[in-house]
This record gives structure tokens, sequence and C-alpha cells, in this order.
């Protein structure tokens, strides 16, 4: 079967810095709703659609078609009395872009009574590298093209 719109696809990656050092590798395989559905990168479905199982492509990605751009404005430093206890390096916290929409930070650093948070996704503003391998294609379930996610093993239990 080949990969396009409303079918599931089952693949194995690699995500490396320009430069080629290892960054990430998927233990288990990732799985996702194909067409359009924000499941992935645009640039990673543009380059899988018509493809079938067994296919294997290097992507080079500038941080644009990846993960953005750096927007500074996403960086906080707020005083550690402002959040609850528990607070951790590594850790997320939900608050608001200066328009006021919700978006998740994270906890960078705590030094003192400050806290320093980033709310950039981590590979932001770095140009990367995909190794991608597709293991599986499937038509995608009624209810899966509804609420425009996978379903089962690797994807979402309702």
């Amino acid at each position: 079967m080949k990969i396009e719109k409303d079918t599931v696809v089952t693949l194995h990656y690699k995500v490396a810095g320009a430069d080629g050092k290892l960054i990430e590798q998927s233990k288990e395989p990732m799985v996702y709703l194909h067409g359009g559905y924000e499941n992935t990168l645009p640039k990673i479905e543009a380059a899988l659609d018509g493809q079938e199982p067994g296919y294997q492509v290097t992507l080079q990605l500038k941080p644009e078609d990846a993960f953005g751009l750096r927007n500074e404005a996403l960086v906080r430093t707020i005083p550690k009395k402002d959040f609850p206890p528990g607070v951790k390096v590594g850790g997320q916290l939900e608050g608001v872009t200066d328009e006021g929409q919700p978006h998740v930070f994270h906890v960078m650093k705590i030094k003192g009574d400050t806290v320093h948070l980033d709310g950039n996704h981590p590979l932001a503003g770095r140009e990367l590298r995909f190794v991608l391998k597709v293991a599986g294609v499937r038509a995608a379930t009624a209810e899966e093209i509804e609420h425009k996610h996978v379903h089962g093993a690797h994807g979402v239990h309702h």
C-alpha cells in the first residue's frame, strides 16, 4: 500500500544535528496519520507521500522547516514564588504567551529565587537531519480520521 491521505504510517527515525551528531533515535516506531493532520512535519509528509514500506530517505531540514526559528519573546525569567512546589529543571509548566495564548514552557534552570523558562521547542533554531525508514502503511479507520490521529499501538488510547 502506498502512503497517501488517510493512511497510517509506521516508521523508524533518527534525528541528528547538521553536524551529524545523533540527537534522538526511535526505540519504538513512530506512527502517524498521513494527510495534513499536523501529526508530523510537513516536509516529512511531503517526502513520504506516494512511498511504500521499505522506503528510506534522509532529509536535511532548515530550522523553519523543522521546529521553527527561536523566538526570544518565549524566554522568561519569573520569581520562583509564582510556581507550584516541586518545580524542577527539565520540567514543563503551562503559561501564556504575550498575546495571552496558552503555551508550554520548559524549565531551563533555577537560580536562587528565579526560574528561567523557555517556550521554544528544544530543537528550535537548529538545522536537523532526519533519517526515515517506512516500516508499514495501512488504511486509517473512520474513527482515526474523525479524531485526526492514530489509535491503538503507538497511537492515542481513548
